[in-house]
């Protein structure tokens, strides 16, 4: 047996062709692993969800994977594919790396970039997961899968 949640973080994306303006940016996803022991061991789990990032990507389908790991390699790392309206494929990668001594920030804060199918970084973003208005959404989200 395995566990889902449902998570999302809000910020803004400031794409290379436009330096210093930002847009707003979203992704809300489900992650999923199919098995606990599985995920216990390799920290990995399936990402499904929609993404946010005007001008590129208005409401695209999105997927991936996010490994969790806070305790042994203090990361939470995320890699989420998207297709943009202009038709060209994106992947949003970033990693929240866990610090004791600012636990609440590091757990909260996902510094990413945007990369092309060429792994070209595109653009940049930095989102945050809102404790105070998804907290209680998101607990209650966990279930078992």
């Amino acid at each position: 047996m395995g566990f889902e949640f449902s998570e999302t973080m809000s910020g803004t994306v400031e794409w290379d062709v436009e330096p210093g303006t930002r847009h707003p940016f979203r992704f809300d996803v489900t992650a999923r692993a199919s098995s606990l022991r599985d995920h216990l061991f390799t920290g990995l789990a399936t990402l499904r969800g929609k993404v946010l990032a005007p001008p590129k990507a208005r409401d695209a389908e999105a997927r991936g994977t996010i490994v969790i790991r806070p305790l042994g390699r203090r990361i939470i790392r995320y890699e989420l594919a998207f297709t943009g309206d202009d038709g060209e494929r994106y992947e949003i990668v970033g990693q929240k790396d866990i610090e004791l001594r600012h636990l609440l920030t590091t757990f909260t804060t996902l510094p990413a970039e945007i990369v092309d199918a060429h792994q070209q970084r595109v653009g940049t973003c930095l989102t945050h997961f809102d404790l105070r208005r998804d907290g209680w959404r998101f607990l209650r989200s966990f279930r078992p899968a």
